[in-house]
């Protein structure tokens, strides 16, 4: 048994001391592009754990919500009841594309949203700017992507991070990305026939 622990023990140490020195050599900071895309769940959730490390870290940060529209989240109550003055709530759509079915109204309420986006991301106060469910706008043609990637490589603030969430992320989004995660389905109670749940989905 000590000797296990030994072996372990020596194991370890040698892993350490190469962690460390590749630690060392990061020492740049500045502000990221993160994309959360992918069919499985969890997108805005994990882009919300940060919107939420932020508030607790005294960051000033903001939400931009491309394409839910009035239905109440947990998320964005709380931050409306206890965070509204560390983090700024903009709802901007009227609700899925396959709900609105108008896609003149879905473009306009877009370019909405944008243009508030835009303003949040240029105000350097803001540390993160969460821009929810914009892969969908972008997906459909309600935005332009060359306008996007153009306006994050070129007048995003060097130390603002922007989150951006949503299924079938544009491969010129990716490809400016500093961090890009795909959240893999392997299995959703939703195909069993269990309707989405407080606490869970929303």
């Amino acid at each position: 048994m000590t000797e296990d622990a030994d072996r372990h023990a020596m194991k370890m140490a040698k892993k350490k001391a190469a962690r460390d020195k590749i630690m060392a050599t990061k020492t740049d900071q500045k502000g990221l592009i993160i994309v959360n895309t992918g069919k499985g769940k969890g997108k805005s959730s994990a882009a919300f754990g940060m919107i939420f490390r932020c508030i607790a870290h005294d960051m000033k940060c903001a939400v931009v919500q491309f394409i839910k529209g009035g239905m109440s989240t947990g998320e964005r109550d709380l931050i409306l009841s206890k965070f509204s003055d560390a983090c700024a709530f903009h709802t901007m759509g009227e609700g899925f594309t396959w709900e609105t079915q108008d896609k003149t109204r879905d473009t306009e309420m877009a370019q909405a949203a944008w243009e508030k986006a835009k303003e949040l991301i240029r105000d350097e106060t803001n540390k993160m700017v969460l821009l929810d469910e914009i892969n969908i706008a972008l997906r459909y043609d309600y935005l332009d992507i060359n306008e996007v990637v153009q306006f994050l490589a070129e007048e995003k603030p060097h130390m603002t991070h922007v989150v951006l969430t949503g299924r079938n992320a544009k491969d010129d989004l990716i490809e400016i990305a500093d961090l890009v995660t795909e959240m893999e389905l392997v299995k959703h109670p939703f195909r069993s026939g269990v309707k989405a749940q407080i606490g869970v989905e929303f």
